[in-house]
């Protein structure tokens, strides 16, 4: 078994994505990292994912992930029980934290209830229009205001910023996984806005979310963060706006999984490499 397929399609590569961008947030607003929140979000991340997996249907586009998925649909059942034991063992560290992670933990509920075959959550693809925005809001809130909330830290306007200029741009990275995906969605009966929209329409959506983050992260400029650290956050918002027409013609399952997820982190691995 390759080892990177394996990293990539286990989804321990995406949980750790999402730990760099935790510890990203950490070093911009000089925040003490949390061990106990950065395993948690490890674990539930690998959770989230692996249930999301283990419940999807074979796709109308064949591709290597999916034959992956498909040859060890049970080793997505064992990291989902694995991911969800550590969620809860670290959450316990957590405690006075917890209605903010049950909130997480209902919103990303949301996104994978249309793959539940239960007659209530079959019910929930004709409304689920804002699934994209649903799994945006998730990745934001755990990476960027999860880790300000359990430091503590007092919020400033630069942080606010900051988190509405990632929302769009993880917003971004979604609608091509949503483009990739709306034939199946349409197939499975799953409404959603990418499905809705025509090509015009996705493409406005794509650069208008790129656009805000741009724009946001720039103004953060004067909020005295330095010009190297404005240049590291724009980095991976330009080239995924760069990326955008190969990535409506290449479905492959390496530019979805592991370039598109690895920009997520691609400025918080950046920002550490600059402070070594």
């Amino acid at each position: 078994m390759n080892i990177l397929r394996f990293i990539v399609y286990s989804n321990l590569f995406i949980a750790g994505c999402a730990v760099l961008m935790v510890y990203q947030t950490c070093l911009l607003w000089h925040i003490p990292p949390d061990s106990y929140l950065l395993l948690f979000i490890f674990s539930a991340t690998v959770c989230s994912y692996s249930f999301h997996w283990y419940l999807s249907r074979p796709s109308v586009l064949s591709s290597p992930r999916i034959e992956w998925q498909h040859r060890y649909h049970s080793l997505h059942l064992v990291l989902f029980l694995a991911g969800l034991a550590g969620s809860l063992f670290f959450s316990w560290y957590l405690l006075p934290y917890w209605p903010w992670l049950v909130l997480v933990a209902v919103i990303t509920f949301l996104y994978s209830a249309p793959k539940i075959p239960h007659p209530w959550c079959r019910a929930m693809r004709k409304v689920a229009i804002g699934k994209t925005i649903f799994l945006a809001m998730v990745w934001t809130f755990v990476t960027t205001v999860l880790p300000v909330i359990v430091s503590e830290t007092v919020w400033h306007t630069d942080t606010i910023l900051f988190v509405i200029s990632r929302f769009f741009f993880i917003y971004a990275i979604c609608i091509l996984f949503d483009y990739r995906d709306r034939e199946d969605d349409k197939l499975n009966g799953i409404r959603s806005l990418i499905t809705w929209l025509d090509e015009k329409g996705i493409r406005y959506l794509f650069f208008f979310s790129i656009a805000v983050s741009v724009a946001l992260s720039i103004v953060l400029l004067f909020y005295q963060h330095s010009r190297m650290e404005i240049v590291i956050l724009l980095t991976p918002v330009i080239i995924t706006a760069s990326l955008f027409e190969h990535a409506r013609r290449n479905f492959s399952d390496m530019l979805y999984y592991f370039v598109l997820d690895g920009l997520m982190a691609l400025s918080a691995l950046l920002m550490l490499m600059t402070r070594i």
